[in-house]
């Protein structure tokens, strides 16, 4: 039998509610420093155009922290990761 909706997606991870927002911060800017370390790490290993490619996301996540550090310095907020 045929369902009139497909099943909405369930979610595997969440962020628990009342973490205040230095700790949600912080541990942004050091998942994106994590993300950026093994980027660049594989990147190095790796030739040609698949280096390039991953070259690429380690810049977005590059990107991504310098919004993290916005909002960090917008929150008044400085952490290890994010050097400041």
């Amino acid at each position: 039998m045929i369902k009139p909706a497909p099943n909405s997606p369930t979610r595997l991870f969440t962020v628990a509610d009342g973490i205040n927002t230095e700790d949600l911060l912080v541990n942004l800017s050091e998942t994106l420093a994590s993300a950026n370390a093994l980027s660049c790490d594989l990147a190095f290993d790796l030739e040609g155009s698949k280096r390039e490619e991953l070259l690429g996301v380690a810049q977005l996540i590059e990107l991504a922290q310098l919004l993290a550090d916005r909002l960090h310095v917008g929150a008044g907020i400085t952490s290890a990761a994010s050097g400041g």
